[in-house]
C-alpha cells in the first residue's frame, strides 16, 4: 500500500487532479454499460461519424495525453470492471468537459478459438487516448464522434 501511495505522489500534480476525476468518470461510466446500450449510445456522440484527423492545438495534445494517463493509473485501482469501453466513455466524458471532440470506436474479432471478442477505443485529433494496445487486431463495427459546443455555449451532462 506503502508503494501505491509513493507512486500516486511521484506523478506530476496535474495529472494526480485528473485521476480523481477519472475515478469518478470510469464508475459512472461503468454505471452507464450496465445499461441497455441502446439507451447510453445517444450520449457516446453521432452514430458512425468520425471527428477531424487533425486541428488539436498544443495545449490539447497535452490535455488528452495527461486525461490516457490519468484513465490508465485510475483504471488500476478501482473497486469494479474498468476495462476498454468504460474507460473510453470516461474519457470521452473528460475530453467532452474541456471542450475537445473525440471518436469512440469499438471493434469485433475472433480469437484463436473462433469466439468473438470485442473492443472499444477512443481517438482525439491523430492521439489514441485509450485502447490502442490491442485495438489493430479488431474490425470496426461501431462509430460514435463527439463533436463538442463551442468554448463557454454551457454545460456538459451525462446522458442517461
Amino acid at each position: 500500500m506503502l508503494r501505491k501511495i509513493k507512486a500516486y505522489f511521484s506523478l506530476p500534480r496535474e495529472i494526480r487532479g485528473l485521476v480523481w476525476e477519472a475515478y469518478i468518470h470510469l464508475g459512472w461510466a461503468r454505471i452507464l454499460k450496465a445499461k441497455p446500450f441502446a439507451k447510453i449510445a445517444p450520449g457516446l456522440g453521432t452514430p458512425m461519424y468520425e471527428t477531424p484527423m487533425s486541428g488539436l492545438q498544443r495545449n490539447e495534445v497535452k490535455t488528452i495525453r495527461n486525461i490516457s494517463k490519468a484513465i490508465l493509473v485510475a483504471s488500476k485501482y478501482t473497486l469494479w470492471e474498468s476495462r476498454c469501453l468504460v474507460m473510453a466513455i470516461a474519457a470521452m466524458k473528460m475530453l467532452e468537459h474541456r471542450k475537445i471532440d473525440s471518436t469512440l470506436y469499438m471493434g469485433t474479432a475472433r480469437n484463436e478459438n473462433g469466439q468473438m471478442m470485442a473492443h472499444a477505443w477512443l481517438r482525439s485529433g491523430k492521439l489514441i487516448v485509450t485502447g490502442a494496445d490491442t485495438m489493430d487486431q479488431y474490425t470496426v463495427v461501431g462509430v460514435f464522434g463527439k463533436r463538442c459546443p463551442e468554448k463557454g455555449s454551457g454545460e456538459i451532462v451525462y446522458d442517461t
